[in-house]
């Protein structure tokens, strides 16, 4: 695993929104793929939910920088118009339905529905959460706005999954694999640049 340190200089500021769904935990291989075919920088903006699932300290050692909580003394630095500043692209991995609804609707309930608001550059969402959710009406048309107003959700991926509780296997969407995800942001980024 790459550490921030021996990044090279230059290449993508890539911004990541990091939000409260188990698939978070898969975070750093996310991070380490993007950093491998991309190169560049790496900023990962985490909502309160996200830090139950993996703790910050983990996720710093695949980015350059991690931004969590709502310290005031952090404003100056962490604001979302000074991240949208300082980055190329908002990469929402994993995307959670309410993350999509504030989206949809234009609503700032926290740091990263902000960003999206305030950005100026592409924003992907990589959505995920449970099949029977992905399926409600209201999701989809929550999908249909953000893609509309010229964001970018690609289709998920689907997996089975155990539920150690219920004793059933599900089918659900899911983020694409790493390289995928990666694969995608690059596109992304050279649209951009050529635009």
């Amino acid at each position: 695993m790459l550490n921030a340190t021996d990044v090279p200089s230059g290449g993508p500021r890539v911004l990541i929104g990091a939000t409260g769904s188990v698939a978070v935990t898969a975070l750093p291989s996310y991070l380490d793929e993007l950093r491998g075919r991309l190169g560049g920088t790496y900023t990962v903006l985490m909502s309160h939910t996200a830090t139950s699932f993996i703790p910050p300290d983990t996720v710093r050692l695949s980015a350059e920088r991690v931004v969590h909580g709502e310290a005031p003394s952090d404003w100056p630095t962490d604001k979302p118009s000074r991240l949208v500043a300082d980055h190329d692209i908002l990469v929402v991995l994993p995307a959670t339905a309410n993350i999509l609804s504030a989206a949809a609707t234009g609503a700032a309930p926290n740091r990263i529905a902000t960003v999206v608001l305030a950005s100026n550059f592409p924003v992907v969402f990589f959505p995920s959460m449970g099949g029977p959710m992905w399926n409600k009406a209201a999701v989809q048309r929550n999908v249909a706005q953000i893609r509309e107003d010229g964001h970018h959700i690609p289709e998920p991926d689907w997996h089975d999954s155990f539920d150690i509780h219920s004793g059933l296997t599900t089918h659900h969407p899911t983020m694409p694999s790493p390289a995928k995800v990666a694969e995608i942001v690059g596109e992304l980024l050279e649209k951009s640049r050529t635009a």
